[in-house]
């Protein structure tokens, strides 16, 4: 058993390498070129880095935070060498990360079984890959054991409603909906009975992707979450945010507007296998200090992976070209 996880272990690990080769890429030339000809870490290097980081979507907040950790080591350690630099960015840009409150001894995709269905209640723009997200989601936790249902409750659009019955067909799993123009809230209501009537271990709730009116948007997610209390109490126990990474700086806006119109939990970073953008995820996890949990690494069903930011971070920075 050991020697099979080991392997599989090792296939999500060249998985996640090759899904943020452009980033790893970026990050790569940008540091080589922050250090060249130089024996040390010196002022003129953390200017480099710092410029290094600002033009990889860090973003200017955390980069400035992750030069003042390099600054602290270089004093506190007298003498840091520029090729010891990468092992150093490694270090403290893990310790910043937010990290999910998960138990360690579950496996990817698994749950704890309460005799309630494991909520998650997933926001986002349209266009994100939300959809996708929802339906790759659907196929990993089924593949961990799981019994899982979809709720349509974005009424708003019927492209939405038909993409996730698509996924639902796909998948394997059941897909609970309404017509469109229906009452979101009462969609996730009948979608939750329906799950306690099954025995369903996961339900995943779509809602819409609107932010043109943002009291509208904290209105209708306040209204889904408290119907779904009706039949699950602790429900919605994650409120997803999907992002698209290859948005960049675009993400941080979304992530602010939703952070404000609802209680999201766990965040969601899609794309980063088509952009150079990568670094995106350290910026958001560090300014929100809500957890990474899913990263999407490419197009197939299993590229949707459980976030490690010590796997992370160890791609980005230790790993090679």
């Amino acid at each position: 058993m050991g020697f099979f996880k080991n392997l599989f272990s090792k296939e999500k690990k060249e998985k996640l390498d090759n899904g943020l080769q452009k980033t790893k890429e970026g990050v790569w030339s940008k540091i080589t070129r922050a250090v060249a000809g130089k024996s040390k870490v010196d002022d003129d290097v953390l200017d480099n880095l710092e410029e290094a980081f600002i033009t990889s979507d860090v973003g200017v907040d955390t980069t400035l935070k992750i030069i003042d950790r390099i600054q602290d080591r270089v004093a506190r350690d007298k003498y840091v060498s520029s090729d010891e630099l990468n092992n150093l960015l490694a270090e403290e840009i893990t310790d910043m990360l937010a990290r999910p409150d998960t138990d360690g001894e579950l496996e990817d995709f698994e749950i704890k079984k309460t005799g309630d269905p494991y909520v998650i209640m997933v926001v986002g723009v349209n266009g994100v890959g939300k959809t996708t997200t929802i339906g790759k989601l659907a196929a990993q936790y089924k593949k961990a054991g799981n019994k899982v249902i979809l709720g349509a409750a974005d009424t708003f659009r019927a492209a939405a409603i038909e993409q996730l019955d698509i996924w639902g067909e796909r998948v394997g799993v059941p897909v609970v909906k309404q017509k469109m123009g229906s009452d979101p809230a009462a969609v996730a209501f009948d979608t939750l009975s329906s799950a306690k009537a099954q025995g369903a271990d996961v339900v995943i709730i779509d809602t819409a992707g609107r932010l043109h009116n943002k009291i509208g948007l904290m209105n209708e997610l306040t209204k889904i979450k408290n119907v779904m209390k009706r039949v699950v109490p602790d429900a919605p126990q994650e409120i997803l945010l999907v992002l698209d990474g290859s948005t960049g700086q675009n993400a941080f806006e979304q992530a602010r507007q939703f952070v404000a119109a609802t209680e999201v939990n766990a965040l969601a970073v899609t794309k980063l296998d088509g952009t150079a953008k990568g670094g995106v995820v350290i910026g958001i996890s560090d300014q929100f200090q809500i957890p990474v949990k899913y990263i999407g690494i490419g197009e197939g069903i299993d590229d949707l992976q459980i976030f490690r930011p010590d796997e992370f971070v160890r791609s980005l920075f230790l790993s090679g070209k």
